[in-house]
């Protein structure tokens, strides 16, 4: 299937937006819902992500559930704004002010708030800095995760807990995109073709505005200011938010002993560990994933059947 005018895989009931933030800066967003509790979803890290490209399958589900969901496409990726003023010069913190900016456009007051792998280390930054705007707390697999806990204060955490699949900087091809989203999705059928040429054009429209975030946030933790603010053990696991974290058992790239590692001190979040899934456990699990969210958004908990279903946690 052809990409819209704009560049995006078509996806019907999913509307493309545009938002003008108070610094300036020209966001797009993908939207669905008329009414209803609002939902921001924020997505992953990989070159060439957006709201549309982690999240095409749950926002209709939400949306048909009855709220409102906004995808927003962080500074560095999809159709983000490109004048340098507005590329993330300081990575988390640049996309942790971006929530900010971005809900504030768009008159969201209080939302339920989830983010994927990245996205949930950014999801993480801002709840901690805003608690009052966030209703709940979803999160999917997210390695960044473990330097913001104090997990990798030796930087070597990824030499403890190997990964099956490492992604090499991307080389600029289309091909790479393709290889690296196969090799780290359980479901390689939720890998067409237009979600690779969809990201392939977008890595290339944004690789400058991203390269400066992945170089400041390589050297985030050097600057004992920037570390102050990164770190939040005692922060994040103290938040008073129904709060939820789900991490594929058969994540290739950020292995599940890292939740295990990280639900030691997330203790006031409920784990789960869904089998065949990988690292977007959103698009290798839609069924189970959407009712997951679904049902954990409107009542703030997960149901006994349902979460046995998602590989409900027994490790506390």
């Amino acid at each position: 299937m052809a990409l819209t005018e704009e560049g995006l895989i078509q996806v019907a009931g999913i509307a493309s937006r545009w938002v003008r933030l108070r610094n300036g800066a020209k966001a797009h967003y993908v939207t669905a819902g008329e009414a209803g509790p609002n939902v921001v979803l924020l997505h992953g890290g990989f070159p060439g992500s957006s709201g549309i490209a982690l999240w095409r399958f749950m926002i209709l589900a939400l949306a048909e559930a009855g709220f409102r969901v906004y995808a927003p496409c962080r500074p560095g990726f999809g159709l983000s704004d490109l004048r340098e003023e507005h590329w993330p010069h300081y990575g988390t913190f640049s996309w942790a002010d971006f929530v900010d900016d971005f809900v504030d456009a768009v008159c969201l007051d209080r939302f339920h708030l989830a983010g994927s792998s990245q996205g949930a280390s950014v999801s993480a930054q801002y709840v901690v800095e805003h608690p009052e705007k966030v209703i709940s707390l979803a999160f999917v697999a997210s390695f960044s995760l473990m330097a913001q806990l104090g997990l990798d204060d030796d930087g070597k955490a990824r030499e403890r807990l190997p990964a099956a699949y490492v992604p090499a900087p991307w080389d600029g091809t289309k091909e790479m995109i393709g290889k690296d989203l196969l090799a780290v999705a359980y479901d390689k059928a939720s890998i067409p073709d237009d979600l690779v040429e969809m990201r392939f054009q977008s890595a290339k429209r944004q690789q400058k505005s991203l390269g400066t975030a992945i170089e400041f946030n390589k050297n985030i933790m050097k600057n004992p200011v920037y570390a102050q603010r990164l770190r939040l053990r005692g922060r994040l696991d103290k938040i008073d938010l129904p709060a939820i974290y789900l991490w594929g058992k058969d994540d290739v790239m950020a292995p599940v002993e890292a939740g295990y590692e990280q639900e030691k001190i997330l203790t006031n979040f409920q784990f789960y560990y869904p089998e065949k899934c990988g690292h977007s456990g959103q698009n290798d699990q839609p069924r189970l994933f959407n009712q997951v969210f679904v049902e954990f958004f409107k009542t703030g908990k997960v149901s006994a059947e349902l979460g046995t279903e998602a590989g409900l946690s027994q490790r506390l």
